[in-house]
């Protein structure tokens, strides 16, 4: 692993010598190799690309032009439409439902958009919201998607995973989707739920091997429960409309997802850039692909190796796996007291002996699409050579910055 590492460490140096750091890569080889590895787990079901994950239009580009993968799932009703304006794709699904007037008013005034994006609904205030700002009469259908909620509860009330939607049980699906259909000007077209307590939570934390099986035991049990109540929401639902699409899972639960028959397509997005969160998964851990890279500036005692910035730190709860990660050269770590610093990281350990001011230290985040919230632009890695990509916030677009 360390030789791995080292080599891969002078293929980056090599491919961004006459850049300044900070920095951020993508290396293709990674990214490819991981596109293919999740189709494998899908098992023929198509994945739709997760952008919040991803964050730069050519990846997405790059990843909906292979095989098994079709389709977006945008994080803002404001991306969707950019995304499909750029003519990054033509299907386009709103994770999470929105209130933004603007961007509605921009669906609901262009029969292109209309078409081409599905937004999120948990409750006719949803479409309440979108009937006040463009009365149904005068816009053209709006394509909407049922998330059910996918948490646990497997006793009173005790709820594991995500507080997503307040539809959880199957009536509650099927009553729902009876005066969805009513209302005119809208069409229910997909239902999705996300299991986020299996896909987005690692079942093999470091060090901790009790809290790793309960967690094992947990996602088993939660599945199963799953499957049978998702399959019977689907039903309840095509009582009443007929369904295009039913989306699940994250690339932590890909091939668990795939598996469930009344799923007919899953998502994936941080499988792509392989974040150090992703190390904490028995089932598959995706070749890391995405780093970033600070220069050391200052030593200040031996053993100690002082870099620019590296205050990079992921959302979620606050812990030590939301750091950022030195990588290479092996043998760093953060120092407990200081951790990852807004303008300066102190790193100890035996490499940092070896270090001088002007040498490098290449990161990896512990999330996948926030790394490109820091950078105008990505350094896409062809073997020996880079090629700028913009990030969103490159292009000049920071949809929940």
């Amino acid at each position: 692993m360390t030789a791995e590492r080292s080599a891969l460490q002078k293929r980056l140096d090599r491919a961004t010598a006459d850049l300044e750091t900070p920095l951020a890569v993508i290396d293709l080889a990674a990214f490819d190799a991981n596109a293919a590895a999740l189709t494998a787990r899908s098992a023929g079901k198509p994945i739709r690309v997760a952008s919040k994950s991803v964050r730069v239009r050519a990846l997405l580009e790059r990843v909906l032009s292979r095989p098994g993968w079709s389709g977006v799932m945008a994080y803002t009703l404001p991306e969707a439409i950019w995304l499909v304006r750029t003519g990054t794709s033509d299907d386009v699904l709103v994770a999470y439902p929105t209130v933004d007037r603007g961007a509605i008013a921009e669906l609901t005034a262009d029969p292109r958009l209309a078409a081409a994006i599905t937004i999120m609904v948990d409750s006719t205030s949803h479409l309440d919201l979108v009937d006040a700002v463009t009365a149904p009469g005068r816009r053209p259908e709006v394509r909407i998607c049922l998330e059910l909620d996918a948490a646990w509860r497997p006793a009173g009330p005790l709820h594991i995973g995500v507080r997503r939607s307040p539809v959880h049980s199957a009536a509650q699906a099927g009553a729902l989707a009876r005066r969805l259909v009513a209302r005119p000007g809208f069409r229910l077209v997909a239902m999705m739920a996300y299991e986020a307590h299996i896909a987005g939570l690692g079942d093999a934390p470091p060090r901790r091997q009790l809290r790793g099986r309960a967690i094992r035991l947990m996602q088993r049990r939660s599945l199963r429960e799953l499957i049978e109540r998702r399959t019977a929401a689907v039903r309840a639902i095509r009582e009443h409309a007929e369904l295009e699409y039913v989306n699940g899972g994250g690339t932590g639960s890909v091939a668990a997802t795939a598996a469930d028959p009344s799923v007919t397509e899953v998502t994936a997005g941080s499988g792509l850039y392989g974040p150090t969160l992703f190390d904490a998964y028995r089932s598959w851990q995706p070749t890391p692909a995405a780093f970033f890279a600070l220069s050391v500036v200052r030593r200040p005692a031996p053993r100690i190796a002082t870099v620019l910035g590296g205050g990079w730190i992921a959302s979620g709860p606050p812990e030590h796996a939301r750091l950022p990660m030195p990588w290479m050269p092996a043998g760093l770590r953060l120092r407990a007291d200081e951790g990852a610093g807004e303008v300066q990281t102190p790193l100890i350990g035996a490499a940092a002996d070896g270090l001088r001011p002007g040498d490098r230290v290449w990161f990896r985040h512990a999330k996948a699409g926030e790394l490109c919230e820091h950078v105008n632009e990505v350094h896409l890695v062809d073997g020996d050579t880079a090629a700028p990509a913009p990030t969103y916030r490159g292009e000049g677009y920071a949809f929940l910055g």
